[in-house]
């Protein structure tokens, strides 16, 4: 039982480590260049297509490539704080992948819209890199998901006092609307 726990916060890890570097030098690239991105335009084909379909002009357009750059920071820097608090959590106790599961939410979310406007535009090199990353969002919840139930079905529960010492005589914790 140890050794899939390990195996399963390796994998965390690695997929982890993956959008932090691939996601926040994305991120960065966007975020850096005078038209957030727009200037390579197979790679931004999903912007101009989700731009066509809300009505953005040019402006609205830089600022749906600043919000998917900056969306892809948030996120890469989410996973490069798990990776720390993994390591932290070596010493002192069990790593917290709330915040972690939030942020692989919005890679599933991204990649789908992506990976489905570029499959619309016929883009196969965009569809398959976007593929790939919703493929591991998924497998790192789901991992996630997995390890935490099974954190939470190891702790032993907590003593209860009983209702009856708390309640005045006669009365029942139960107590319907009216």
């Amino acid at each position: 039982m140890r050794k899939i726990s390990g195996a399963t916060t390796a994998t965390i890890l690695a997929i982890s480590l993956y959008f932090t570097l691939f996601w926040g030098f994305d991120a960065l690239r966007i975020l850096t260049s005078p038209s957030y991105g727009l200037e390579e335009v197979w790679r931004a084909e999903y912007i101009f297509i989700l731009g066509r379909m809300i009505d953005a002009g040019p402006v609205g357009l830089m600022k749906l490539a600043a919000f998917f750059g900056a969306m892809k920071l948030v996120i890469a820097l989410v996973c490069a704080w798990h990776i720390v608090d993994r390591f932290r959590c070596m010493i002192s106790g069990t790593a917290n992948a709330e915040v972690l599961e939030g942020a692989l939410i919005l890679v599933v979310a991204i990649s789908i819209v992506t990976a489905g406007l570029a499959a619309r535009s016929g883009n196969g090199e965009i569809v398959r890199e976007y593929t790939i990353q919703l493929v591991l969002a998924c497998l790192a919840t789901a991992l996630s998901l997995m390890e935490g139930r099974r954190g939470r079905a190891a702790e032993p529960e907590a003593p209860t006092e009983a209702a009856d010492e708390t309640l005045p005589q006669g009365t029942s914790a139960f107590s319907p609307w009216r």
